[in-house]
């Protein structure tokens, strides 16, 4: 959703006093520094469509109600469908003295409708209207997360599949470890961000409640179908507690809480494409669209989409530490601290959405340099497990066998050899067990193929799990 563009006003004190919601109480107008210190609205217009949505269902009420009538709920209704326009526009102008998108929602509807305009306060408050128009604001985000999440775990789907026999070495502490398929490797990202779409689809389902009813804390004083205002604004269900309902942020926080969890996960996948991308690896090639050059050095290619995701993914745990924070230790019901949520969630669902559309867009054109892949598994001794797994084999202890396999492994160091070049008679030095059929289980196949049991990296195992993940994918 596009913010309309910035255009403010500053109106003078006597003005502004004239437009507030709340000025009847005072007989001073705002200082200058405290008016612009408690603007919202540079960060809040956004909500703009969702505070017009709920006000139009909100109108109906109130004419189901009696408290309105047939002529003015239209009008009403009529001008609420405009102001977004309007506001795009700019035929109406934001005003810092206006505090909020909400307020000006309201001005700007006595402004076109005149005196029926003032009706639509009637039974509600600032505050379940806030929440509520948030809730709306964070199903949007989340059902285009969830699109662009799927696509992006499609892609991993697509390149495990293609990469299923592609043998690379697998690490721990960035040491070459086993070898491993790449696509089994894509798999793994895969895991961690379905995961990551059932947080994000829990958040949801706990989103999806209505606060509209609860007023400023106690409950509306009118008798609100609250159960027609949650279907007609497809809420699955309205919230019990009035008091809760206005002071909750938990389904914001949650959204941001899982959202960090996410950017965690790219950072990882970030992490391995910039070692991969770079010369020591070369194991990939990120396609040009997605990477930049140096202003000095003619030859840099430079994985920057990877890199800037990695660095986003500490603004997006800033933002939950500032939510948790700003809730920790507030009494019930509202205050004014709350104001303080929306920059941090707003900020948190942008940087989520663009860091998903970059990698469902760069993955696609990324190359995978099998035959570097293939000699980086050969080297690092990555076949040595599968030696100590003959010996167990053949009946040898496994300790005493990964006793015997580190000695072949330090002989064949000091030679500068791999293991499939030692002669059967220097591996019989390690131990006699072993025997001509030992050259069979060095191949890189057979040390992949060997881990053939659900969940391993074995090509015919990666394929099924393949199967699985669309299954599991296409799942609500």
């Amino acid at each position: 959703m596009n913010t309309p563009p910035t255009k403010f006003t500053k109106s003078t004190p006597g003005q502004a006093a004239g437009k507030k919601l709340w000025g009847g109480r005072f007989s001073a107008p705002t200082a200058a520094d405290m008016e612009a210190f408690n603007a919202s609205i540079h960060f809040d217009r956004r909500l703009l469509p969702y505070d017009v949505t709920v006000s139009t269902v909100y109108a109906r009420m109130l004419q189901r109600l009696g408290l309105l009538d047939e002529q003015e709920c239209e009008r009403i209704c009529t001008a609420l469908g405009r102001l977004e326009e309007e506001a795009a526009a700019g035929v109406r102008r934001w005003d810092t003295a206006l505090e909020d998108v909400h307020t000006h929602v309201e001005v700007w509807l006595v402004e076109a409708v005149g005196e029926a305009g003032r009706k639509l306060h009637a039974g509600r408050s600032r505050n379940d209207l806030v929440v509520t128009s948030m809730r709306l604001y964070l199903r949007d985000q989340l059902d285009e997360i969830d699109a662009t999440l799927n696509r992006l775990l499609e892609v991993l789907i697509e390149l495990a599949e293609r990469e299923a026999d592609s043998v690379m070495p697998g690490y721990t502490h960035l040491q070459t470890a086993q070898p491993v398929t790449f696509g089994h490797h894509m798999l793994a990202w895969f895991e961690m961000l379905l995961r990551d779409r059932g947080r994000l689809r829990d958040c949801r389902r706990r989103a999806d409640v209505l606060p509209l009813g609860a007023a400023a804390l106690a409950g509306s004083g009118f008798p609100l179908d609250r159960a027609w205002l949650a279907a007609e604004l497809g809420f699955s269900a309205y919230t019990e507690n009035s008091l809760d309902a206005i002071s909750d942020r938990d389904c914001f926080i949650e959204f941001v809480a899982a959202a960090a969890m996410l950017m965690m996960h790219l950072s990882r996948c970030s992490e391995e494409l910039v070692l991969w991308s770079s010369h020591p690896f070369a194991f990939v090639e990120l396609p040009d669209a997605y990477c930049t050059g140096s202003s000095i050095m003619p030859q840099k290619k430079n994985p920057d989409a990877a890199e800037l995701v990695r660095g986003k993914s500490g603004r997006v745990y800033g933002s939950l530490l500032s939510l948790l924070t700003m809730m920790k230790a507030q009494p019930l019901a509202y205050n004014r601290d709350n104001q303080e949520d929306k920059e941090p969630f707003f900020d948190c669902a942008d940087t989520l959405r663009d860091c998903l559309r970059i990698y469902a867009g760069m993955l696609p054109g990324m190359q995978v340099r099998r035959e570097r892949l293939r000699e980086a598994a050969e080297q690092g001794y990555s076949n040595a497990t599968e030696v100590a797994d003959y010996l167990v084999r053949k009946g040898v202890p496994f300790r005493d066998a990964h006793e015997a396999v580190g000695g072949v492994v330090r002989r064949a160091l000091k030679k500068g050899r791999p293991l499939a070049e030692l002669s059967l008679a220097e591996l019989q030095q390690a131990h006699p067990a072993m025997e001509e059929d030992i050259y069979d289980c060095l191949r890189l196949e057979a040390a992949v193929g060997a881990r053939d049991l659900p969940g391993g990296t074995a090509p015919g195992q990666v394929r099924k799990a393949l199967e699985r993940a669309r299954r599991r994918l296409r799942a609500p």
